[in-house]
Formats: C-alpha cells, structure tokens, sequence
C-alpha cells in the first residue's frame, strides 16, 4: 500500500483531505507527517502557505527527532536548515546530522544570526570544516571576537583543546588569548579584503560589461548626456557635516579693534579656535568627496563600468544614481556582496527600479534578511511588500505591525499573519 506522502506527490489524495495534510492532522507516523508538510509547503501553491505556518509551530520534539535521525528525507533536512525556516532549538542537531551536507551549513552560515553563529562554533563538525568556517568568516554579522575564533580554527586546521571557545565548565579559558590576538588579526583580515578586492577588480571580463552595455544600449542612448544626480541630492549624500556653516562675521573685514592683539587669558590659550575645529573636513567625507569627483568627470557609459567594476565605495555611492541603467549596473556587479545588497534594499534613497530589481535575482532573494528590509523598506512598492512577506517569520511580521513607517496596509496584513502564526503555535 502506497504511502500517504506518494499519493500527495502523485496527486491522489482526496481533495478534501488536503487540508488536513497542511494542518498536520493526517493520521500518519510523526516523520512522514513533517515530510508531507515540507512538500506542501515547497511545492503546493493553495496549502503551502498553512502548511509553511504549521511548520513553524511543529511539535518541538517530533521537529528535534526528525532534525537529529539521519534517516530523515533529504528535502525535510534541506528545509529544516534553510535561514528563514531554521528554529534555533534544532540547529545543534542538524549541524551535527551527517545527512545535512556542508555545503548547505556552508549555505546557512552566511547569513546566520550571532545566537546561530555562537551554536555553529561551539559545534565540533563546524570547528573541523574549512568551507563552513570560511563561509561564516563572511558573514556581515560576524562579531570580532567569533572573527578571532574561526581565524585561529582555519590556521590549525584541526581545533585544539585550548580554544574550546563553547565549553561551559571553563567559559573563560581561551578568553584573554583571542582578546590579545584581535588587533592583530583585525588588521590581517582587513588588509586581505582589501588584497581581495584589489584582485577581483581586475577579475570582471569586458565582455560581461559589453553584454551589459548592448543589452541596455537604446536607454544608455537616451541618458547619454545625463549627469550623475544621486537620488536625494548631494548633501544627503556627503553628509551635512560636510558642509560646515561659517559665522557671517568670519567673512566680513576685520575692524581695527580687531585687528589689534588681545591678551590671551590661559584659557583661551588652551581651547584651540571652534571655527578651526568646524572648518576641518572629516576623512572619511573627503574620501567620498573624491570618489563623486571621480564619478562626476564620467558618462553614463563610463559609471557602468565602474559600477561592474568599482570597489565597494563607489558602488554605494552609485546605487543612487538617478540614471536607472547605471544604479541597475550595480546590482549586476560580480563583486557585490549579500552584505551590500542587505543595505540596499533597507535604503529610501534608490530608484524604485533598484528594490523591484533586487528580487529578480535568485541569488539575493535567498538570503533572509534581504527579504526582510525589502518588506520593512517603506519605500518598497507595495505590491512587492505584500508578496514578499508570506516569507517572514513570525517575530519580524510582528515588528513589521508595529513599525510606523511601513503603509498601512503592510502593517494591517502582517498583523494578521502573525496572529494566524501565533494561533498556530498555540494549538500545537
């Protein structure tokens, strides 16, 4: 007798008793009720939605046996595992199940949270894989002192019994060791990204900018002569503190009671003059300053290619292109990282085009938190919001109902989705 999930695979199942499958309620053994949820919640376009909420309200133990026994379907452990469906008490057991592949831990810890990231390095699976260590080393949540951890576990090779960092009898052995060790290693992280970065600028071929530039000729000719105007304008993008403002008096001729010398009681000698200190640009605003100097002086043909080949600066800057082509450009960067593209799409300060673009790429709409600040996003169309957000877990559709800034819309329906989740989890 064929079993219940074949006969949902093959389409045979009642119609009536499939809302039963979504809601788990099937009289089946516990590990074949969760394959058929996963199914349906991948799979089904009616009940894939309730089953996707009866999952994340699943039996705690049943979830915790079928994340453990390497006998578990492939595609349930896949699920289980995947960064918007990950339940932080089932991640020990899956870290460890010899069934979850590395690759899909890899997967997993590029954009896990730091509560996933202290479980990860306290598993010895983890501490052992050189490509999920090197995975969770690009993680943008990465704290520095998880960042000592995995540098000292890819130099071993092999941990050793002296940075056990997750053992709880002796919480601060390897402690002062990976505090001494930070600046240091700081400082040879940083000069490798940049090494990186320098290396990859070379490594875009032309033709893939041609392909571009073809693909997009008729509205490159049509913005050829346009100028770079950031969305937003260009104090908001330097910064008010950029443009320091001089007192009027300053500009005016000094009278000739000025201009006689005035004793200078000790402490005005010691307090330097505030207009010295207001008219010294800050670093960081002339370093900006000089990239859209630089990204001034080019055509929209020219931003293209240093937006497909620039350093992680001048593609911030040119996301805000208002010139659609060139923001687009960005996002088909091959450098771009998933922490760059988080940022966008939690920006008000992009075309439209930007945020409706990034979730065409298969690539990004893979990572969680994306999905997340597209939704959060108040400038985000509200037709993408809405279909984004059935994704979302059940605290983030909570903040979302109660974040002001979204429509209200959003919030009525993210309202009504966690409570529809909450209902769920209750009943369980």
């Amino acid at each position: 007798m064929p079993r219940t999930i074949d006969l949902i695979r093959a389409s045979k199942l009642p119609s009536n008793m499939m809302p039963f499958a979504a809601k788990g309620a099937l009289s089946v053994p516990p590990d074949e009720n969760i394959e058929i949820l996963v199914y349906l919640a991948k799979h089904n376009k009616i009940f894939g939605d309730l089953a996707r909420m009866t999952l994340a309200g699943w039996d705690e133990k049943a979830s915790l046996a079928a994340a453990s026994d390497p006998n578990t379907s492939r595609e349930v452990l896949d699920y289980l595992i995947a960064p918007d469906n990950i339940r932080p008490k089932l991640l020990p057991a899956l870290l460890e199940n010899p069934s979850v592949p590395d690759n899909q831990i890899a997967k997993f810890a590029l954009s896990a949270s730091q509560e996933s990231i202290e479980t990860m390095l306290q598993s010895p699976r983890v501490r052992t894989s050189a490509g999920v260590l090197d995975s969770l080393r690009s993680n943008p949540y990465l704290k520095a002192i998880h960042a000592a951890t995995v540098a000292k576990l890819m130099s071993g090779g092999e941990p050793t019994p002296e940075p056990a960092v997750g053992d709880a009898p002796e919480p601060h052995a390897s402690g002062p060791r990976v505090e001494e060790s930070l600046p240091e290693l700081e400082t040879v992280r940083s000069e490798s990204a940049k090494e990186v970065a320098e290396e990859k600028a070379e490594d875009v071929p032309d033709e893939a900018i041609s392909a571009y530039i073809s693909q997009h000729a008729s509205e490159i000719e049509a913005e050829k002569d346009r100028p770079f105007q950031p969305v937003g304008g260009i104090v908001d993008l330097l910064g008010s503190d950029y443009f320091p403002v001089v007192e009027n008096r300053e500009m005016a001729p000094p009278t000739d009671e000025q201009t006689q010398p005035q004793p200078a009681s000790p402490a005005a000698a010691a307090t330097p003059p505030s207009r010295a200190v207001k008219a010294k640009p800050s670093v960081d605003a002339s370093k900006r300053d000089n990239t859209v100097q630089k990204i001034n002086r080019l055509d929209v043909k020219g931003r293209i290619q240093l937006a497909m080949k620039g350093n992680k600066e001048e593609r911030s800057i040119l996301i805000r292109d208002g010139t659609k082509v060139v923001a687009l450009a960005v996002l088909d960067a091959p450098k771009i990282s998933d922490g760059e593209v988080e940022k966008f799409a939690l920006q008000k300060n992009v075309l439209e085009a930007v945020l409706r673009q990034i979730p065409l790429k298969r690539r990004f709409m893979k990572n969680y938190i994306v999905v997340r600040n597209l939704v959060s996003n108040p400038r985000t169309p509200l037709d993408l919001g809405l279909g984004l957000m059935k994704h979302l877990l059940i605290q983030d559709l909570k903040n979302i109902s109660a974040n002001k800034e979204v429509s209200e819309t959003v919030r009525k329906l993210a309202m009504k989705m966690y409570k529809q989740k909450l209902d769920v989890a209750n009943k369980k």
